[in-house]
């Protein structure tokens, strides 16, 4: 019934909301900011109400003598900010009941959101606790039923009895010091709310709390024309408690409380409110839909870059993405106007609740989806149409000084240099990326990262030694520990892809420096999918770190370590596998599909090995490189050029 209850609710929001789209645009649809227009009615009633307070008296016999002398021997000052005051407060519990009602009606309270679901419920009894407090102030005859109701609703709880309305038996029980009691509750409340509304907020990653001007500006000028047109003021003169009030203009933003209390009794009154109350506070404990308790969290991988990211469960895309500081692009996060349309890559998406027109069954068909609404239902991985992912480097990559912090001779023509950045700082990158190191002359030379991300309180690089090679000649005979290093980066995007296929990586000579990041990486993050290394080199002395290999594969039962030597001597006494890499695995593997196979070597070792995966039946998808492109001339050193992480057709 419930699940029915917000099916027809979600479908009445997302009708209003294609209306409002075509009237105001998606961009300034007052439906896409309630949250954001609380918090500027919340500021305009604490703005008004400063400066009513500091003309009004507190004296019970002079707050409403203060109160008309406000209203009307200051006709703007006073009277319209009066009238501002109250409707502000009024549109800001309208706009808090839509809000919930909308979160509601898109089951948006699960998971880690019972925490704002639960702290709104509670800003919705301080904004009716202080509004009801505020009608109690100008002590006119209003004021008179407001109070004497509302203490008569208390007295009906233990805790309180009858005794509280002996301050309402005759009008000398009303003294000056409980009416400033009165008036302290109502700034010490209001003080209470913007606190609980700025913890409301801490678990929406990037939440706004202002609406757009435009949607600011015209509420303004509507609470204003109310006010001129419609001015509140006091009503049936000052309150007297020798006389009950029968005839109020009632107000059913603030009191349908005390409307209900009137009609049944203050005991009903209690129960309503309290089973109610508690009915709100657990539904985000509550199951009706068939698979809500199935929720888990997920691995995401976002590209450019990519860059990887939990997301809670239920947690859509764009908050999982905004969460972990990542620069995405977005505007109403509510389906509607297509500023974060992404595509998914790899992986299965729940879309969501969107406006049709803005993700359209084109869209949907060629692997598009919003991050504002969709959600993961297993790991994935998405394209996002961006430069960069990082706040700030929307053109180019970030630029660092590092030192040399320590060298060590692999093998007879590999280098291992780990290099400290200034200050300390950590670079964040992912497992398989790269950095180009800068040269003097702007020159670029990349290396991957062969350290895994989790380990980056230095950058692993291994170099190979080039004969000729401008820069890897001069790590071999000239680089000392402390000399400095300017790079750019991280940048690439030869890195693991989100799926549950077994892995295949083929690597050739020092491309097994961004697959041990790749794979430390992974068992960092407890990825369990089955991984095997085929690592090619033309003598057995080549494969520089096979201790380490061949003790991943002793302590991780999910990975399997090939060393494959196409050059083997008689007198190298090799054992094991010869000829090329890829040949060798593809004798392993007559049959691919069902795999996903992570190239890395020189272009010539890419370009022969991908045409002879995807002839064994390799989905083209499913096939991701690294090239190091050589660029060798007697002057210049290799260049590496990292190819893009994506599928790779065979050459022309």
């Amino acid at each position: 019934m419930i699940a029915a209850l917000q099916g027809l609710l979600r479908a009445a929001f997302m009708a209003v909301e294609a209306v409002f789209n075509r009237a105001f645009g998606d961009r300034y649809n007052p439906l896409y900011h309630l949250g954001a227009t609380a918090f500027f009615l919340f500021w305009v009633v604490a703005v008004s109400g400063t400066y009513l307070y500091a003309f009004f008296d507190t004296a019970v016999a002079a707050a409403y003598p203060s109160v008309e002398s406000i209203t009307h021997r200051q006709w703007f000052a006073g009277g319209i900010l009066r009238s501002v005051h109250r409707y502000a407060s009024d549109a800001m519990v309208v706009i808090m009941l839509v809000h919930m009602l909308r979160w509601f009606a898109f089951d948006r309270l699960r998971g880690f959101r019972w925490f704002s679901w639960v702290s709104g419920v509670g800003l919705i009894w301080l904004v009716y606790i202080v509004g009801i407090n505020g009608y109690m102030l100008p002590w006119d005859r209003y004021a008179q039923y407001v109070t004497v109701s509302a203490f008569e609703w208390m007295s009906a709880l233990p805790l309180f009895g009858a005794t509280i309305m002996r301050n309402f038996i005759h009008p000398e029980s009303m003294t000056d010091r409980f009416f400033s009691l009165l008036a302290f509750i109502h700034i010490g409340v209001s003080l209470i709310i913007l606190l609980v509304m700025w913890i409301h907020v801490q678990r929406v990653p990037k939440a706004a709390t202002q609406p757009p001007r435009p949607i600011a500006v015209s509420l303004l000028l509507t609470l204003l024309v109310l006010a001129v047109l419609l001015p509140v003021l006091t009503q049936g003169g000052m309150a007297d408690l020798r006389q009950a009030v029968s005839v109020v203009r009632f107000d059913w933003f603030f009191l349908p409380v005390l409307a209900l209390m009137d009609r049944t009794s203050p005991q009903t009154a209690w129960w309503v409110v309290g089973i109610g109350t508690a009915l709100l506070v657990a539904l985000p404990w509550l199951r009706w839909r068939r698979g809500a308790a199935g929720q888990q969290e997920f691995q995401l991988a976002f590209h450019p870059g990519p860059q990887h990211v939990s997301a809670r469960p239920g947690e859509t895309l764009l908050d999982a993405g905004l969460r972990a500081g990542l620069a995405l692009p977005y505007d109403c996060r509510n389906g509607g106007c297509g500023v974060c349309l992404c595509s998914v890559v790899n992986g299965r998406v729940h879309h969501g609740a969107y406006q049709p027109a803005v993700l359209t069954d084109a869209l949907r068909a060629s692997g598009k989806t919003l991050m504002c609404v969709a959600t993961p239902l297993e790991d994935v991985e998405l394209e996002v149409p961006v430069a960069s992912l990082r706040p700030g480097e929307a053109h180019a990559a970030p630029t660092h000084v590092a030192r040399v912090e320590r060298m060590q001779r692999l093998s007879s023509d590999v280098m291992r240099i780990d290099l400290l950045v200034a200050g300390g700082e950590r670079i964040d990158f992912a497992a398989g990326q790269y950095i180009n190191i800068l040269l003097e002359d702007g020159q670029k030379r990349a290396f991957s990262f062969a350290s895994a991300p989790h380990d980056n309180a230095l950058i692993e690089l291994h170099v190979r030694l080039v004969p000729g090679g401008r820069f890897t000649t001069h790590v071999f005979e000239s680089m000392q520990v402390g000399d400095e290093v300017r790079f750019e980066g991280p940048v690439g995007r030869f890195t693991l892809h989100a799926g549950d296929h077994p892995i295949l990586f083929v690597a050739g000579a020092t491309g097994f420096a961004p697959v041990k990041s790749i794979v430390e990486d992974a068992f960092h993050r407890g990825v369990q999918r089955p991984m095997r290394l085929y690592w090619g080199v033309r003598r057995p002395d080549d494969l520089y770190l096979r201790d380490t290999a061949e003790r991943w594969a002793r302590e991780h039962p999910n990975f399997v370590f090939v060393p494959v030597v196409s050059e083997a001597l008689p007198t190298d006494a090799w054992p094991g596998r010869t000829g090329l890499v890829h040949e060798a695995m593809l004798a392993d593997f007559p049959d691919l599909r069902g795999h996903d196979v992570y190239v890395c070597g020189s272009v010539r070792m890419v370009e022969q090995a991908v045409p002879a995966l995807l002839a064994q039946g390799l989905d083209g998808n499913a096939c991701f490189s690294d090239a190091f492109l050589p660029g060798y001339r007697p002057d210049r050193d290799v260049v590496a050029a990292s190819a893009a992480a994506q599928p790779l057709t065979p050459p022309a």
